[in-house]
């Protein structure tokens, strides 16, 4: 433990403030601060004190942030006011309903990221800390429009975090790949001296009860592969485990099939497959929105593929009521030779079932269909808001990919191995080389 002598110089009004070792970096000055792990490290308890210690010895200006807040009440602000206590300090800092100050002029302020815009978030650029609670649901675009914006000299910006998905933007920038000025401490409960008996044996309850990875996860600080909320779940787990997310090479010798979601508002989202005797190849994945038709037929022919079918939903056939052409209508005109649409709509419960079965036979490239991999691990269901009861999937910005990996389990048995058949000629050809045969036959007469 630290104790008093470890605090810098110059506080001995301050009570004595012990810390877990392995959170000595605190101290020391550095752009980026970032303590992740799972539940009983005694992170965000630690920070407070520390905080508060540093904003009694010099005057400071710290802002404590979440991605949402909506009220004071889903702040640090109680943590804050009840380490005040603790440490002694009430005479130090008044605490007001949306702020603390100190006597020596510190401020501690509070606010969601999620609200602000570049504009509005210049209000802050004065910090000389921010300390961002729950750090793992910031979104890259608070991030983009935070970091810039704290630019004091010897500014800091402090990180707690029981990492999520690690995937999410807060994992990959600062524990995944952290830059040179970042100081990363993994704190967990076996690192607190502190670690109350009543939470070891939750701790050890959950060992016995829990799968695996939700233990792993809420005690250990293990970042999620899949979301645990996922309906795929465990299909995705077992991908993983027998390693069928991995280098998927094209073969030449078998069709590449296209399954596509259509939307404009929405995302369009097209699936390249590849079915082979035993297994089903997901080789390749174009998502985009606000795009012509003629775009996506323009990527999928940059590709060195040779291709079988392209298969659409069922509103495939929906005509325009102002070009009155189809979707496979205009696909033939882009020159794609072989399209189909299902004849009607299934429901999702049924598609959900045959992506279940589908699953065992899958392969995945890992790098090519990372996007699509993203939204089969993050496809949840909807939650009643008073019951609680799962409902029908969540549309969101990963439904459209695990919409289309839907039509891929309706297609696969349709899916031909082999090149399909040239389309028969149009009536209109039939009739014009009905009539140069019939005009050459006079002529040889």
């Amino acid at each position: 433990m630290l104790q008093r002598e470890a605090l810098p110089a110059g506080l001995p009004e301050v009570p004595k403030l012990a810390l877990p070792e392995v959170l000595a970096g605190i101290w020391q000055p550095r752009r980026y601060k970032v303590m992740h792990g799972g539940r009983g490290g005694g992170k965000s308890w630690s920070v407070a004190g520390v905080l508060l210690v540093m904003a009694a010895q010099r005057p400071l200006r710290i802002l404590c942030a979440r991605e949402i807040q909506k009220s004071i009440a889903q702040s640090v602000h109680q943590l804050l006011k009840d380490q005040i206590v603790r440490l002694g300090l009430q005479a130090f800092y008044e605490v007001l309903e949306t702020e603390i100050r100190g006597i020596n002029g510190s401020l501690f302020l509070f606010s969601g990221l999620q609200s602000h815009t570049v504009d509005s978030i210049k209000s802050f650029e004065g910090c000389d800390i921010v300390w961002v609670e729950e750090a793992h649901g910031v979104s890259k675009k608070s991030w983009d429009v935070l970091t810039p914006t704290i630019r004091k000299d010897d500014s800091e910006i402090w990180l707690t975090l029981n990492p999520d998905m690690e995937t999410d933007e807060t994992y990959q920038r600062f524990i995944a790949t952290p830059s040179p000025d970042t100081w990363v401490c993994q704190i967990n409960w076996r690192d607190n001296p502190w670690f109350p008996a009543v939470l070891m044996q939750e701790r050890l309850k959950a060992k016995r009860s829990m799968l695996k990875e939700d233990y792993e996860h809420i005690w250990e600080g293990r970042a999620r592969r899949v979301s645990a909320g996922a309906i795929y779940r465990l299909e995705m787990e077992a991908i993983y485990e027998d390693e069928r997310v991995r280098d998927v090479p094209y073969d030449p010798t078998l069709p590449v099939h296209t399954v596509w979601d259509l939307g404009w508002n929405d995302a369009m989202t097209i699936i390249m497959v590849q079915r082979g005797p035993l297994d089903v190849r997901i080789i390749d994945y174009i998502e985009d929105s606000h795009r012509t038709l003629d775009w996506y037929v323009e990527q999928l022919e940059k590709r060195p593929y040779r291709w079988g079918t392209d298969y659409l939903p069922h509103d495939g056939k929906t005509r325009n009521f102002q070009t009155g052409k189809s979707t496979e209508d205009l696909l033939r005109e882009l020159g794609r030779v072989s399209v189909d649409s299902q004849p009607v709509a299934t429901s999702v419960e049924e598609g959900i079932k045959q992506v279940r079965m589908l699953f065992p036979r899958c392969y995945f490239d890992r790098r090519k269909t990372a996007r699509l991999l993203e939204c089969l691990k993050r496809y949840q269901r909807q939650v009643h808001s008073k019951t609680n009861e799962p409902m029908g999937p969540l549309h969101d910005q990963y439904s459209h990919g695990a919409d289309a990996f839907r039509y891929v389990a309706q297609w696969v048995p349709h899916m031909r191995s082999s090149k399909p058949p040239k389309p028969e000629k149009s009536w209109r050809d039939r009739l014009l080389k009905g009539h140069s045969t019939s005009k050459g036959s006079a002529q040889a007469a």
